[in-house]
């Protein structure tokens, strides 16, 4: 069957079109903010070497963006264009298996495809661009054991829950309701089980040696009454020069782990402040929030994915002969559904972007009351920006569409305009 240029599929180009026109602009005009003078802010940590260098890395990863978001616009297009969707659908349904074995041959099909596309892709932006601003630490041996873990990892948890949804589909009337419990249940059990059977995979966690920083953090995790149980050493410098913090775990235990790229290039004074920060959000109920509103949008998307894989539906009619496919089934409405949704889901982020932002402000807040120091947290964050060569005047439209965190600059303004903490 033929892809048919109908109505959904006019619309669905017009929406993919203007996407990738809208990153491309933001792209530019963040390139164009790029300023040569340092920013007076930042001259206690930058001299002009790096700040330039910080400056080529984002011209760097600028055009690597634009390259590879065209590479995979134009293989999504010609792939559904010359009916690489129908002829794909009619030839796993020719080995005449049972419905969830077809399915799963589909969409992992599909899936395997996407990842050599992207591949190349992957293998430059880590052995070249990477390794030529210096953060890139994998070793070829390292990268080739990651990417058996990715696949190994998707066999043992995603293939099984992909194929309990097709199940659903197939049995239940309003499976979009099972299929959304299922998923929350899931990635709630996952989020349990990470730091102890899949982190574990990918990186080694040491107990913090004994000594000055393991009780200054345990000293301010008491102080803000937070169940630190854990703390750990990472070895992110396996892979990456870059600096990066983080906490894991539900209810009463809670568990730190602090690169030892970071351990190694900050006082034990700003990594207390960093722990505050990863403190503050859990204390202002950041990651509950975050949490609940990740039901709640996986509830609509399976509300819409049930839709969408109605046979009764003109729409859904439509969108299957848009992609010549003749049968309307849940494998193939999946992976039509998430084409379909990813212009919707770019400008759901805004907003959601603007959120976390607003958490960012207030767990550094929060940083800065429980240290005293507002200064020790800016000091902090002015020497992760240029550990990761990050980009100190960002244009506001690219701020909006992919930032999650605000800029260097704006939280240290943000920090620098706190009232001063009340004396003893």
């Amino acid at each position: 069957m033929t892809p048919e240029f109908n109505t959904v599929a006019i619309v669905l180009l017009v929406a993919l079109f203007l996407l990738w026109n809208l990153d491309f602009i933001a792209t530019l005009l963040n390139l164009g903010s790029l300023k040569p003078e340092l920013p007076e802010e930042f001259r206690s940590v930058y001299d002009e070497e790096k700040y330039a260098q910080s400056q080529d890395y984002t011209r760097a990863k600028s055009r690597f963006g634009i390259i590879t978001s065209i590479a995979s616009l134009t293989v999504l297009l010609v792939f559904w264009f010359v009916g690489g969707f129908s002829w794909l659908d009619s030839w796993t349904r020719s080995l005449e298996w049972s419905p969830i074995p077809t399915g799963l041959l589909f969409v992992c099909t599909l899936m395997f495809g996407s990842y050599l596309a992207g591949l190349p892709g992957e293998i430059y932006f880590t052995f070249k661009l990477e390794e030529q601003f210096g953060f890139n630490k994998t070793t070829p041996k390292t990268f080739l054991t990651d990417q058996i873990r990715n696949i190994g990892i998707f066999l043992v948890i995603g293939l099984p829950l992909l194929a309990a949804i097709f199940a659903i589909f197939l049995t239940f009337e309003n499976a979009w309701i099972y299929g959304w419990l299922l998923t929350v249940a899931w990635s709630l059990i996952a989020q349990y089980l990470a730091p102890t059977y899949i982190l574990p995979l990918y990186n080694k966690f040491e107990p913090m040696a004994e000594g000055e920083l393991k009780d200054a953090i345990h000293a301010m995790a008491q102080r803000c009454d937070f169940p630190l149980t854990e703390l750990k050493i990472v070895d992110g410098s396996r892979r990456s020069g870059k600096t990066n913090a983080y906490f894991t775990g539900f209810g009463k235990s809670k568990k730190i782990a602090l690169f030892d790229t970071l351990v190694e290039k900050h006082t034990t004074e700003e990594l207390v402040a960093v722990l505050a920060h990863e403190i503050g959000h859990f204390k202002r109920k950041h990651i509950i929030q975050r949490m609940a509103l990740g039901i709640v949008q996986t509830g609509l998307i399976f509300f819409l994915l049930g839709l969408v894989l109605n046979p009764t539906s003109p729409f859904s009619r439509e969108l299957f002969d848009a992609f010549g496919i003749e049968i309307i089934s849940p494998h193939a409405g999946l992976v039509l559904f998430m084409i379909l949704f990813n212009p919707i889901s770019r400008l759901i982020s805004i907003p959601m972007h603007a959120w976390s932002r607003k958490h960012e402000f207030e767990a550094d807040a929060y940083a800065a009351e429980a240290t005293g120091k507002p200064e020790i947290m800016i000091e902090a964050l002015k020497k992760v920006s240029k550990d990761n060569l990050d980009n100190l005047t960002p244009h506001q439209l690219r701020v909006v569409l992919d930032y999650s965190h605000p800029p260097m600059l704006v939280r240290i303004q943000a920090l620098r305009a706190l009232p001063p903490a009340p004396s003893a």
